[in-house]
């Protein structure tokens, strides 16, 4: 009998992950030997839990937060494209090394093109300056769009996001507070939703979401959270309320771990049976 491929996560707290059942049932459904854990592991004990990992030879595994920057340093190489980024998400071994990957960005774009969104040539405002839109910039730049704002309660913050991204981003690419939300919401196509502040243990979501002029997007925008829990966050509640085209961060999480998936054992994933594992 085949040895299953051996998988996991590491995150802090990680027990809500839906990323076991997402990627044991695909594997499931194809026939494949698989086993995926959770590990929760706190910051200080990173380091000790993914080398020892590695001498086990577990073939692969996701990391989330807070551990996406620390595993740059734990692992033998780091993709150019998550080097961009500055945070890995999947690490996939290859004879014994272990290549640190990001599928964020292209998991946000698949999510987006899944939805019928158009990349190429928009306009775009992210709202966040941390890991989450340092990936929606750098993934949204690759598809195609032509202008991206990068908006952030501490401007410091997305003016070093842009600094930082500026030679590998193939767009207009500026920074600026969020007080300044109206006047970028004018011009935008699609409204990126990249922090935390929607999340549903968050009590200022229902403040943070009536908080930005949504009235001053055009007609046809999209809005996008990046957030999953809950679906229906109350940014996309309100944009739904507008008429706007809203995009669950779902699809994000989907189609990111389908990519992984597809890294650590190359098979093509079934995209309609790790839906319903999500969703359930």
């Amino acid at each position: 009998m085949t040895d299953p491929i051996r998988l996991g996560i590491f995150g802090w707290p990680v027990a809500h992950s839906k990323s076991p059942q997402m990627h044991e049932s695909a594997a499931k459904a194809l026939g494949v030997a698989l086993r995926y854990e959770r590990f929760e592991v706190a910051p200080e004990g990173l380091v000790d839990a993914v080398l020892a990992k590695h001498a086990a030879g577990i073939d692969g595994y996701n990391v989330t937060v807070p551990h996406k920057v620390a595993i740059m340093s734990l692992v033998d190489e780091v993709t150019p494209a998550a080097k961009s980024i500055g945070a890995v998400n999947t690490v996939v071994q290859h004879g014994g090394r272990y290549l640190g990957h990001n599928t964020d960005a292209p998991g946000l774009v698949r999510s987006l093109e899944e939805a019928g969104v158009e990349l190429r040539g928009a306009h775009v405002v992210v709202l966040g300056a941390g890991g989450a839109a340092r990936a929606a910039v750098v993934g949204l730049a690759d598809a195609g769009a032509t202008e991206i704002r990068v908006l952030s309660r501490r401007p410091e913050q997305s003016e070093a996001l842009c600094r930082s991204l500026a030679d590998a981003v193939d767009c207009g690419l500026e920074s600026a507070p969020l007080s300044e939300a109206g006047r970028h919401f004018g011009g935008a196509s699609l409204l990126v939703q990249a922090t935390s502040a929607t999340l549903e243990s968050n009590p200022g979501a229902q403040a943070f979401a009536d908080s930005l002029p949504l009235h001053a997007l055009p007609e046809g925008a999209a809005v996008v959270d990046m957030v999953y829990k809950p679906l229906e966050t109350t940014l996309l509640a309100r944009a739904a309320a507008r008429g706007f085209s809203t995009i669950d961060g779902l699809g994000m999480l989907l189609h990111q771990g389908a990519i992984a998936f597809e890294m650590w054992t190359g098979f093509e994933p079934p995209l309609d049976v790790m839906r319903s594992a999500l969703s359930d």
